[in-house]
């Protein structure tokens, strides 16, 4: 059985010729689904995926996530 692990996102878009940077941190069991669900997220705001850039996805460590949620599901 697999375990689930903790993924950091970083990225940036653009809307209203603005530049966004964005870091999430999602629960996965794969890096893919990781980048999948961060996706979904962003784009219900109103974007395409095109206007979106992944600069990162690392997995991290509990102790190194700053969601509460996120820890507390995790322990």
């Amino acid at each position: 059985m697999s375990a689930i692990k903790i993924y950091r996102i970083i990225g940036n878009y653009k809307k209203k010729h603005k530049k966004y940077l964005f870091r999430k941190e999602v629960r996965a069991l794969k890096e893919e689904d990781a980048l999948e669900k961060t996706l979904c997220q962003i784009t219900s705001i109103g974007l395409f995926r095109r206007q979106i850039t992944i600069q990162e996805i690392k997995e991290i460590d509990i102790t190194e996530s700053q969601d509460y949620l996120i820890r507390e599901l995790s322990e």
